[in-house]
């Protein structure tokens, strides 16, 4: 039992280490006034090219922090995220055993995450490192939020095409009070197709403010914990409602 604990312990600092060391590598300092250029170039390049993630998550650092503090003291004030916060887990394919979630019975969340995972040919390494962000803690509530943003799919049941990012990025508007996630909801949906633009205004759009507004936050969810909850169990303890059990008449 000891040597569980000693090991356990052992891989939660690696953990916390390899998150600041790889903050201190990729930390670049900027003024407020490099910021406000950042930021506004970065807004202007992702509205023309919403494909370019690289500025979207720039834009995302230089406007998120008074959001970033927002999420930061609803994960203290939260044992689960307040637990996060200390331990600084990170999600990617060194941390999570994708073989094992596979094995899963399927209606856990650890199934369902491979699943998406695997019918949307992504990987939980895709997410880019912090960089603008000047704050280590603040920094490591973005790249949380960054590392979750696939598992927010999982258990909201969105696919990652265009109606799905935006129907997603407004539910975590409401969640993080990040302008990027706002700037997301509202510009994305210029973009969809006249049948999603059809889905989006009756369907999807009053579901997302719905859950927005109604459901617990979900980054004080450790996720890493809790690849054998089942779907369900975890959407109640959210107080989340899945779209395809709504009448959609």
């Amino acid at each position: 039992m000891l040597k569980k604990i000693i090991a356990s312990n052992h891989r939660m600092y690696r953990q916390m280490s390899d998150f600041v060391t790889q903050y201190n590598e990729n930390h670049i300092p900027t003024t407020a006034f490099q910021k406000l250029l950042l930021s506004v170039g970065s807004a202007t390049v992702s509205l023309f090219d919403p494909q370019r993630a690289d500025m979207i998550a720039t834009m995302g650092e230089t406007t998120g922090t008074h959001a970033l503090k927002y999420m930061r003291d609803k994960m203290i004030n939260n044992p689960e995220g307040s637990e996060i916060l200390q331990l600084q887990p990170r999600i990617n394919t060194s941390t999570v055993d994708l073989n094992k979630l596979r094995c899963m019975p399927e209606n856990t969340l650890g199934y369902a995450y491979f699943k998406f995972l695997n019918h949307n040919k992504v990987t939980p390494d895709s997410r880019g490192s912090v960089q603008f962000i000047d704050d280590v803690e603040l920094a490591y509530v973005m790249q949380r939020y960054r590392e979750v943003h696939d598992l927010f799919h999982t258990v909201l049941g969105m696919p990652t095409n265009m109606l799905g990012e935006v129907t997603v990025k407004w539910i975590e508007a409401f969640q993080t009070k990040l302008p990027m996630t706002l700037s997301g909801g509202l510009f994305g949906a210029i973009r969809l197709k006249p049948k999603q633009r059809e889905q989006y205004v009756k369907h999807y759009l009053p579901w997302a403010i719905q859950t927005g507004l109604n459901s617990n936050f979900m980054l004080n969810i450790y996720f890493e914990k809790r690849w054998e909850q089942p779907m369900e169990e975890l959407h109640k303890e959210l107080n989340i409602k899945p779209l395809e059990i709504i009448n959609l008449k």
